[in-house]
């Protein structure tokens, strides 16, 4: 299992595999992929700003009959607890898309120069 961030989730969408590199795109082939429930209301939070013009719930819904993608139902105290550690950003869809990952043990696919300087399991 790995875990991907919301821009990772956007291209998959827009098919845009050109912007992954060569090891994400083999991380994506290899494993059975899942997002946080963050991830899902960051999407809505771009949606709504018009960051994204297609409904989250259709993304998802699209990803998940065409690659299988799933949205991990965690702990969310574990979660809550692992993101009152993390004091290296202030962005809070960050912050807790990493909690999850670390709760969850797994590694996450992400382009995010902070998550990648700081979380020993972000690949790009």
């Amino acid at each position: 299992m790995i875990y991907l961030d919301t821009h990772a989730v956007v291209w998959l969408y827009d098919d845009t595999d050109k912007k992954f590199s060569n090891k994400a795109k083999e991380e994506i082939r290899n494993n059975d992929l899942s997002i946080s429930q963050m991830v899902r209301l960051e999407l809505q939070y771009l949606y709504e700003i018009g960051r994204i013009k297609t409904h989250p719930e259709a993304i998802l819904k699209y990803l998940n009959q065409s690659i299988g993608l799933i949205v991990s139902n965690s702990n969310s105290v574990a979660i809550f607890d692992h993101a009152i550690e993390i004091d290296w950003t202030r962005d809070v869809f960050d912050r807790l898309i990493v909690a999850q990952v670390m709760t969850d043990n797994v590694s996450l696919i992400t382009k995010d120069k902070n998550i990648l300087s700081n979380y020993s399991m972000a690949i790009w």
